[in-house]
């Protein structure tokens, strides 16, 4: 966790100073951080429900079930919780900056309501993570198969949007 969290400390601090030494170059660099921060969330956001899979199939308090608790803890809050939160930074730092709320930009509004339904999903998986650390999941891993699939449909959908920027 701790490596986590200076690895965006020193982020930020080249970001800011990239900011500040060149301003016309910030909304690539900002491109490229946004980039960053998607694939580390949809990363984490993939593999945690396969995580959630093969713990529901492991019985309570056995060393396997020990094991993906902690595994899917230090996945949401070293990865996958910090990648959402620089992903809405740096994409409404682009929105903004790039003048992108403009009119005629709809693909922008239904991506941004795409990416609040992938926040949801995400805090569903935190919650999700909670009840596992308590064995208190009671769902199958037939459902965690199926809630595998949500993060990559969404995805699927807002990079169309964003690439094709079909309204």
């Amino acid at each position: 966790m701790k490596k986590a969290i200076i690895a965006l400390a020193v982020m930020a601090a080249v970001i800011t100073a990239v900011f500040w030494l060149v301003p016309v170059e910030a909304l690539l660099w900002m491109k490229a951080l946004h980039i960053l921060a998607v694939i580390a969330w949809m990363a984490g956001m993939l593999y945690l429900p396969r995580l959630f899979v093969y713990h529901a199939d492991a019985a309570a308090g056995t060393p396997q079930s020990e094991t993906f608790k902690i595994m899917e803890r230090r996945l949401l809050k070293a990865i996958i919780n910090p990648a959402m939160i620089v992903t809405w930074v740096a994409g409404l730092w682009l929105a903004v900056n790039g003048g992108w709320f403009s009119g005629g930009n709809g693909w922008l509004h239904a991506k941004i309501a795409l990416v609040v339904l992938m926040s949801g999903v995400h805090g569903y998986f935190s919650a999700s993570v909670r009840r596992f650390a308590n064995d208190a999941n009671t769902k199958p891993s037939r459902h965690w198969r199926i809630m595998n699939e949500v993060p990559t449909v969404l995805l699927i959908v807002i990079v169309i949007l964003v690439v094709v920027k079909p309204f």
